[in-house]
């Protein structure tokens, strides 16, 4: 296939990009950096291009994967920055839509992204694939997100939104910002601890994503999370189970107010997500358990 990608250089894109260019497909990377850096990040055989205009009606994309958007917690959510987080995200999926309904020929799917955000902090409750979208900025940011890119239905393209949640990776993301502290044994639980985090392994992340690319009747949002969520406590104790040191601190939940500002629910609250889904379409998950899926990124 011939495959259209937004976002091959982030953390999930550049294993992606391998996977692909393995299996024999074509790939065509929409990036603002430098080609040759695209190509260092992503493979030496990817057609770089750093506007859309480049897709013209004739050319043909066999399926599209639109993961681009801006780290949502790398910095405090300013009005600038709040307008930087929905352009790279809403505005970009609106000029892809634009370009797919223009196609002479247009892509048989599109993968476009999402998060777990779209809930809300939801407490003990547990959200699968049907439950609305919350009110706050991280849960609207993925709702018109996903609005943006729904139009692609009624042009005949098949649509799969991807609600990805804390992804651990062996190279970049949470887990290696995480990592340090750790292995200094000052892992600390974020407040009480009570809060959910819905996970997912960089390789079962991949693997969904491929796997919806290829079954047809794959279609509407999916929960991209492990089957098996669990508390940040729990993640604390795991985590530094793994790196076989203690973890006895606790961030306390005013000073992560002080420090995040409007961005602290995405460290105080979560979200209990099931995958529900992509189970009833038959995937399996190789790494359900966070401690099964600590050892294999650890050693």
């Amino acid at each position: 296939m011939h495959l259209l990608l937004t976002g091959a250089t982030g953390t999930l894109g550049r294993p992606l990009c391998a996977d692909l260019l393995r299996s024999g497909h074509q790939l065509t990377v929409l990036s603002r950096q430098a080609p040759e850096r695209v190509r260092a990040l992503c493979g030496a055989a990817v057609e770089v291009w750093s506007d859309l205009a480049a897709w013209t009606p004739q050319r043909h994309f066999d399926a599209v994967i639109n993961l681009a958007g801006e780290p949502i917690a790398d910095a405090r959510w300013t009005a600038a920055r709040k307008a930087r987080l929905r352009d790279s995200r809403i505005a970009l999926t609106e000029q892809l839509l634009q370009r797919i309904a223009a196609a002479e020929r247009r892509p048989a799917v599109l993968l476009s992204g999402s998060a777990v955000g779209w809930y809300g902090d939801g407490g003990e409750r547990v959200f699968t694939e049907a439950a609305p979208a919350a009110q706050d900025f991280a849960a609207r940011l993925c709702a018109d997100w996903e609005a943006a890119a729904r139009p692609a239905e009624a042009l005949g393209v098949r649509l799969c939104t991807l609600r990805t949640g804390l992804v651990l990776a062996r190279r970049g993301g949470l887990l290696a910002r995480m990592r340090l502290p750790f292995s200094l044994g000052l892992g600390a639980r974020l407040g009480d601890g009570r809060q959910w985090m819905s996970w997912i392994h960089e390789d079962d992340w991949r693997e969904l994503t491929l796997w919806l690319l290829a079954h047809p009747q794959a279609r509407g949002p999916f929960n991209l999370t492990a089957p098996q969520p669990v508390t940040n406590a729990e993640f604390t104790a795991a985590l530094a189970a793994a790196l076989h040191r203690p973890a006895l601190l606790a961030a306390p939940s005013w000073a992560l107010k002080l420090a995040a500002g409007e961005m602290a629910p995405l460290l105080l609250g979560g979200q209990r997500v099931l995958p529900e889904h992509a189970a009833a379409l038959g995937f399996h998950f190789r790494h359900p358990s966070l401690a099964g899926a600590l050892r294999d990124l650890l050693g």
